[in-house]
């Protein structure tokens, strides 16, 4: 043993048979590794209060110096001697859960067992395209606010996705606090765009022509799954995955279950003449061996989506820009139109909160209308 010096560790020559240590004798725990190809690593050993042995790798020589590698270690065996353990907590910091490994338990441990199959598609979704391509390797500890400042607004001119996004990070890193993964929640106070309600519903017009291109149109099954859209203003997903066991034609109740509802909650939902008759006629011709409405391609499933249908059916009645949740929209602003309280509306709709139907108040202005005629009635008597 001497102490390490630069000619030292550069003439100690490399054994064939097996790896060659030396140790500083200026610093006790401080040494070299000589592997047989002729590699010579830095390292420091030192045992723990707990009197375990640990070794730790300082570096390559040629890349640290002697010195450097000398001050390494010194500080190293300072923090042993205040009772730290380094070479764990190096361990722990490389071990410590990603983004990814983050998702991957939000996914199984809370957004499969609490939410609606089509809301975990859509965090999966958002997770594969945008989030664990940009944190997916990052640590969980390390994340910044910095870091989620970067990827909203990486996205500013679709403010309603870059929100969505921002809502399901900050339930991760909710979990993750829960789950002892970290102290804080780094998406806290990062503001949300401003969003602009889409306010786009069929008019007289066109709610004509839709309606006489689905009862024309040689694909009856997807025809009714958007009549029945109309007819109930119900979610696109509650349709498609209705039985007809929640049905009773008789009373003209829709019972739909709690597992296909967004509120996760039993719904009772009462159906018109007209969608009674058209489930009566589907029931007619219905297919016995299945208990969907709408039977999927394959055995046992419902049909999962009617995308390709309706985008044909937008071309043909020339309604381009309308969603199929646009349907929704269209019959809550009809009802109100008429006159229907915004109370009422919810319930059909299914709303638990009471703002979430307030976006259609302003379609109810009859008093409003009134009230206007009645001022510019009495114009007409000025001068008489």
């Amino acid at each position: 043993m001497s102490k390490l010096t630069k000619t030292v560790v550069e003439k100690t020559k490399p054994n064939p048979g097996g790896d060659v240590f030396l140790w500083d004798t200026a610093l006790p725990g401080f040494g070299i590794r000589v592997y047989p190809s002729g590699t010579r690593k830095y390292l420091v050993q030192y045992r723990t209060k707990d009197n375990r042995q640990r070794r730790m790798v300082l570096g390559r020589h040629g890349v640290l110096t002697t010195e450097n590698a000398r001050g390494m270690a010194r500080d190293i065996l300072v923090a042993v001697s205040q009772g730290n353990d380094p070479a764990a907590e190096k361990r722990a910091q490389r071990e410590a859960p990603t983004v990814r490994d983050l998702a991957a338990d939000y996914l199984e441990r809370h957004a499969i067992p609490n939410k609606r199959p089509a809301s975990v598609e859509d965090d999966q979704s958002m997770l594969k395209q945008t989030i664990l391509p940009r944190l997916g390797q990052m640590k969980v500890v390390a994340v910044q606010r910095q870091d989620i400042e970067k990827l909203h607004n990486a996205f500013a001119k679709k403010p309603y996705a870059a929100n969505r996004q921002l809502a399901l990070l900050s339930k991760m890193f909710t979990l993750a606090v829960a789950w002892g993964w970290r102290a804080d929640n780094p998406v806290k106070g990062v503001p949300r765009f401003q969003e602009d309600p889409r306010e786009r519903w069929l008019s007289e017009p066109e709610l004509a022509r839709l309606w006489q291109a689905l009862d024309q149109h040689s694909n009856t099954r997807a025809a009714n799954a958007v009549k029945l859209l109309l007819l109930t203003g119900s979610r696109k997903t509650e349709v498609l995955a209705a039985k007809w066991d929640q049905f009773d034609l008789e009373r003209g109740v829709w019972t739909k279950p709690t597992h296909h509802t967004k509120q996760k909650r039993t719904e009772h939902v009462p159906l018109s003449e007209a969608a009674i008759a058209l489930l009566s006629n589907m029931q007619s011709e219905a297919d016995s061996e299945s208990p969907f409405l709408f039977p999927g391609g394959a055995p046992g499933k419902p049909l999962s989506d009617i995308k390709k249908f309706w985008q044909k059916v937008r071309h043909d009645t020339g309604i381009e820009d309308v969603r199929l949740h646009d349907l929704r929209h269209t019959y809550a602003s009809n009802l109100v139109s008429q006159g229907v309280s915004l109370h009422i509306v919810g319930r059909l709709l299914g709303h638990t909160q009471p703002q979430t139907t307030a976006r259609y108040a302003h379609l109810n202005d009859g008093a409003l209308r009134d009230a206007t005629e009645r001022f510019s009635a009495s114009l007409g008597s000025v001068g008489e």
